[in-house]
């Protein structure tokens, strides 16, 4: 049964729910993407395009970029780094099982975030990245969860071509 089905998130606003849902959501299908697959199919490049571990690490990196907006903080060294290596596979690749407990901890962070945000700051400005786009913390949520949602999608996609495909 879908997260949404399955009643309010513990500790969660009503008006965040949604969020809360999206983010389990996407951990459930991009954690069942990855079950059985072995490294070289996680990093697998289907025709040119992104492998199933790249969408993973863009998930949890860009989860906790738009996050750190929503808290009207900056991105740091580590965060910049992060970006710059979600396509590495890493020495050895990171399998699936390292790969799923670091996507559980990254939306366990983001639901404590979820838990922890006010409904009176939720239409509250905040700017994104450099150029400080303008928006809400509420925007920033929303869009963290479905943008979540988007890659585990693709990971799921991915994950069904790698399995089909001799590599």
């Amino acid at each position: 049964m879908e997260a949404w089905l399955r009643g309010p998130v513990d500790g969660v606003s009503p008006v965040l729910q949604p969020v809360a849902h999206m983010l389990l959501h996407a951990l459930e299908d991009a954690t069942g993407a990855l079950e059985g697959l072995s490294p070289e199919q996680i990093w697998a490049r289907p025709g040119g395009g992104a492998s199933v571990g790249f969408h993973v690490r863009h998930l949890m990196g860009a989860l906790d970029r738009i996050f750190t907006y929503a808290r009207a903080e900056s991105l740091d060294a580590a965060q910049m780094a992060c970006l710059k290596a979600e396509s590495d596979p890493g020495d050895p690749p990171a399998d699936g099982g390292a790969l799923s407990r670091e996507l559980t901890a990254a939306i366990e962070r983001a639901i404590a975030q979820v838990r922890s945000t006010p409904d009176a700051t939720l239409f509250d400005p905040r700017g994104v990245g450099r150029r400080q786009v303008p928006s809400t913390v509420l925007g920033l949520l929303v869009h963290g969860g479905e943008h979540s949602a988007r890659h585990a999608g693709q990971a799921i996609t991915l994950s069904r071509i790698v399995r089909s495909t001799t590599l």
